[in-house]
C-alpha cells in the first residue's frame, strides 16, 4: 500500500512498501490492510503505526488530522503536526521536545507582542498629554460633512 503522512508545512512520510497501518479514531482503535474498502475518519491526537514489507515496524505521533483509505491501496492522512520513530520510547521523548520546543516559540512570541505593544504605547502617549505641543488631526465640522 502506499502511505502518505502530510503536515500543513511538509511530507513527513511518502512510502509505498506497506503492509498493513494500525491507528485510532473517536469509536475506537482499527486496522487497515491491501483492498480495505474505501474508508474516511478523523484521528485525534494519536500514535499511528505500521508495517513496512521488510517488517519493520514504523510510528508517527500526530496532532489530530483526517486519514483516508482510497482505492485499497492509498492511505493518506493530514494532521497538524506530526512526529515520526522507529521505536515508542524514542518517539516520546521526541514529542516532549517538540512540544517543549513549540511551548518555548510561543512564550518568544508573546514576549515580543507585548514588546512591540509597549512600544507603540510610548510612541502615542506624547500626543495624548494635553499641551505637549502634538497637534492632533482636525475634527471635522457636522455641517461639512452635510
Amino acid at each position: 500500500m502506499q502511505l502518505r503522512i502530510a503536515t500543513p508545512t511538509q511530507v513527513l512520510v511518502d512510502l509505498g512498501e506497506v503492509n498493513s497501518l494500525r491507528a485510532a479514531d473517536a469509536s475506537g482503535s482499527f486496522g487497515l490492510l491491501p483492498g480495505h474498502a474505501n474508508f474516511l475518519t478523523v484521528v485525534p491526537p494519536s500514535v499511528v503505526q505500521w508495517h513496512l514489507s521488510n517488517g519493520t515496524l514504523r510510528y508517527c505521533a500526530v496532532r489530530s488530522g483526517v486519514l483516508a483509505m482510497t482505492g485499497g491501496d492509498q492511505i493518506s492522512i493530514a494532521c497538524r503536526q506530526g512526529v515520526l520513530g522507529g521505536a515508542l520510547d524514542a518517539l516520546d521523548s521526541d514529542v516532549r521536545s517538540a512540544r517543549e520546543a513549540e511551548s518555548e516559540a510561543d512564550r518568544r512570541a508573546r514576549v515580543e507582542q507585548i514588546r512591540l505593544h509597549a512600544r507603540a504605547v510610548r510612541q502615542l502617549m506624547p500626543a495624548l498629554v494635553p499641551g505637549s505641543g502634538v497637534q492632533s488631526p482636525p475634527v471635522p465640522d457636522e455641517e461639512e460633512e452635510s
